[in-house]
């Protein structure tokens, strides 16, 4: 369940590559008070592993451990990295540290690194992710500073830059107490919109859902919905906002519906590949934030919906109607909805997920297909010390019955996609790349 991010920077002009790696490290070991939970570990209670969670202060902390430097054999292009993202990837975050590691990677052509940021999606969400990237880089190409971006000073000049204010730390008063209590209150006192949420997820069950997709219901069984092994296999490309955009505004949809459709032409094609597509469209999970604006603590503010990629439809532009019905359907579900009673709806559709997980069957009877998810990046393009960064690419995470995870960031004017599955059930996922390509073609040639 760990999440990750690869930020692809190019060396400044006429800098020392070694000594500029060397800043770089000295820069994210440069502070222990580190904001939470980068400072904390995972804690047991009274009940041991069947018991609650905590974060606790680790006291032993260890940055050399988290933050580590590697470098690609020679000739260092993109393969050699990927692989490397991949092994990466593929290994288990130790539970008696800390949930995080940093991995910064030279050695890469065209006088390119990469720092490799990987953590427990405990820990952090896509929003929150790229808000730690925002508060380590700046958009301004002379700004120097040797901030950690894990640091508490970092979060508080961030909050600064952008108007945010400070939290108190006052004890809590009598009237904060009372507002707990009623918070606790509300979570059995659920509002109407709540419960009109609910009776039309039973409805879409029935099959009277107007569009509306939930777990389960019609649900094909495929390559992608089988255990998973330890080994991953990570792929990453990007593709211009422009030509998304033209496409979606020439059909009247919006860009993540054209992304939708994209990921649904290219998992047919992958499908057919494999042996065929199933009778039945593939289900997409598509996260939706619901951090409010001005926070930037929370480590996870998500709810979702269930898309119907519409992949048992031959002809694109059918596929993109379906797709094009079915998220705003669930859209329509959530905008009457309060960011709590949008957590309380996350948790109705993450439920069947878990509970097939649990009983090892979520490879059997799949309750969605795959999960692709949308991360707003910053609009402008970002520096360190300098150095420009390229692209931002996600590598999220799969799990028995989920083996393939695609994940996208917006920046600077491109769609970074990072893809992620696992290696043994989903062979040559890299050719997922090239049907992207070809399925974002042929909406092109529809529109």
């Amino acid at each position: 369940m760990h999440v990750a991010g690869l930020n692809l920077f190019e060396f400044p002009a006429r800098v020392n590559q070694r000594k500029f790696m060397a800043r770089l490290g000295d820069c994210y070991r440069s502070t222990t008070e580190l904001r939470k939970p980068f400072a904390h570990r995972v804690a047991h209670g009274a009940l041991g592993r069947f018991g609650p969670l905590y974060w606790e202060h680790d006291p032993d902390l260890d940055l050399d451990y988290h933050i580590q430097h590697s470098a690609l054999p020679k000739p260092g292009g993109y393969r050699e990295l990927f692989a490397l993202v991949s092994r990466l990837h593929s290994t288990l975050l130790d539970r008696s540290r800390p949930l995080w590691e940093v991995h910064l990677i030279e050695g890469i052509k065209d006088r390119q690194f990469t720092v490799y940021t990987k953590a427990h999606h405990a820990t952090i969400d896509g929003v929150a992710g790229i808000r730690l990237l925002e508060g380590s880089c700046s958009p301004d190409a002379e700004a120097e500073s040797d901030i950690s971006p894990l640091s508490m000073e970092a979060l508080e000049l961030y909050r600064e830059q952008h108007g945010l204010g400070h939290k108190s730390q006052d004890a809590p008063s009598e009237f904060d107490l009372k507002a707990i209590a009623e918070f606790f209150k509300a979570q059995f006192d659920t509002s109407a919109h709540f419960l009109g949420v609910v009776k039309d997820h039973a409805a879409a069950w029935l099959g009277l859902g107007n569009g509306l997709a939930v777990p389960w219901r019609h649900v094909p069984h495929t390559v992608l919905n089988t255990s998973v092994s330890a080994a991953r296999r990570f792929v990453a490309q990007s593709w211009s906002i422009d030509r998304v955009r033209a496409v979606s505004e020439a059909a009247g949809v919006t860009i993540n519906d054209v992304v939708l459709a994209m990921c649904s032409g290219a998992l047919r094609r992958y499908l057919d590949e494999q042996g065929g597509h199933p009778e039945h469209s593939l289900r997409a999970l598509v996260p939706v934030s619901v951090r409010q604006k001005d926070d930037v603590e929370s480590p996870v503010a998500i709810s979702y919906i269930v898309a119907d990629l519409g992949t048992r439809h031959e002809d694109p532009a059918d596929r993109l109607e379906t797709i094009v019905e079915s998220t705003r359907a669930g859209k329509n579900l959530l905008s009457d909805l309060t960011a709590r009673e949008a957590s309380l709806y996350a948790t109705l559709i993450q439920t069947p997920l878990f509970v097939a997980n649990m009983m090892g069957i979520a490879d059997w009877f799949p309750p969605v297909s795959t999960v692709i998810s949308n991360v707003p990046g910053p609009k402008e393009k970002l520096y360190w010390n300098g150095a420009p960064l390229h692209g931002s690419y996600p590598a999220s995470a799969v799990f028995h019955g989920f083996a393939l995870n695609i994940t996208f960031v917006s920046y600077d004017g491109n769609l970074d996609f990072g893809i992620i599955a696992c290696r043994q059930t989903v062979p040559r996922v890299q050719r997922l790349i090239d049907y992207l390509e070809q399925s974002l073609a042929e909406l092109e040639e529809i529109v």
